[in-house]
């Protein structure tokens, strides 16, 4: 790997060549984008099963995801599970089974060398950090919003990501868009900071940048590329065709998710009002919608996550080419802002 690059607490801690993460997708397999990420210098992220598999059989799943990746990349990898807690405060059984499964792959020492960071989202952290910390994994947490971020912090957490408001997937009960967050979460907490919402560029890795972050994490981009392998093909085709104002949020899992608008994003909000189904049925039928567009293809009753970033995606990509091809577009960037600065004398003399 060459050409240039930039300094980064993230990349030093993590052991990547260039500070970028593909983001947590899923519930269907990333394997294959994963380890093109990490192949390419990046932080590739190996998602979990779905949440119905059953503790013992996702947690099975999950180690056979983290082997398979372990056997397509030599390169530092991680892995995101969702955590929340149940009314007691104990954290949830599913949680509690893929947090495991990473902490007991971990004590392989040829997985260790591969798998380096786990990412928590959804919930606070702090449930998981102690066998976290006891693991000797560099753990990320995504947040949205600042309080968020200032509790992973003084949880323990590694690193956080700064996830904006128009990021596809879970997002935030009270919206804060990423140039407003970003900033604020940068001066809130010492530990790296990562950006995450509307990247998709080079251009917009420098804005990111010029706003004090560490590295930036995309998901939506990364969906639409040669590499993601193990997703239906049309799933990607509906990124690079997505227009201005095509998503919605709906209420998801953990709160409100960022969808494409269609036949499924609506009967979802249908059942969502009509209350008529527990819980679990609930989970069980967004699980099935999610591996529907996913696995199968079906971007019309299908669950589908995506970004607003979409909008601006008009093509697909190779990993390998984008990742260091966007960092080499964000240092030109901003080399050109640089070269546009006139002095306060130049002004006048005008």
């Amino acid at each position: 790997m060459s050409g240039v690059n930039f300094a980064s607490r993230f990349a030093d801690l993590t052991g990547v060549v260039y500070p970028v993460v593909q983001e947590g997708l899923g519930p269907y397999k990333s394997v294959a984008l994963a380890a093109a990420v990490s192949n390419a210098g990046g932080l590739g992220c190996v998602c979990i099963p779905a949440l119905t598999l059953g503790t013992d059989e996702g947690a099975r799943v999950l180690r056979g995801y983290i082997e398979e990746a372990c056997g397509l990349t030599d390169r530092p990898f991680s892995v995101n599970v969702p955590v929340g807690t149940a009314e007691n405060g104990e954290v949830l059984p599913f949680s509690a089974a893929y947090v495991g499964a990473v902490l007991d792959a971990v004590k392989d020492s040829e997985i260790a060398k591969r798998l380096r960071v786990i990412t928590t989202s959804a919930g606070a952290p702090g449930v998981v950090r102690e066998a976290i910390a006891e693991s000797g994994l560099i753990h990320m947490h995504k947040a949205g919003s600042t309080r968020q971020a200032v509790k992973a912090q003084e949880e323990g957490v590694d690193i956080v990501i700064a996830s904006g408001f128009e990021a596809g997937g879970h997002t935030h009960a009270r919206p804060v868009h990423t140039f407003v967050l970003g900033p604020n979460v940068v001066d809130a907490v010492d530990i790296p900071v990562l950006i995450a919402g509307g990247i998709r560029d080079g251009a917009t890795m420098a804005a990111a940048l010029a706003l004090g972050a560490d590295g930036v994490a995309l998901g939506t981009r990364f969906v639409a590329s040669y590499e993601n392998t193990d997703w239906h093909p049309e799933y990607a085709r509906r990124v690079v065709a997505m227009g201005e104002g095509d998503d919605s949020t709906v209420q998801a899992i953990y709160g409100p998710s960022r969808m494409l608008r269609n036949r499924g994003s609506h009967e979802l909000e249908a059942l969502n009002d009509a209350g008529k189904l527990d819980h679990d049925q609930l989970t069980k039928w967004k699980d099935d919608r999610l591996l529907a567009a996913q696995r199968d293809g079906d971007l019309d009753g299908g669950i589908v996550p995506m970004g607003q970033v979409a909008s601006g995606i008009k093509e697909m990509i190779h990993v390998a080419e984008f990742i260091p091809g966007m960092v080499a577009e964000a240092a030109a960037v901003l080399d050109n802002l640089r070269a546009r600065l006139r002095s306060a004398d130049d002004e006048r003399a005008r």
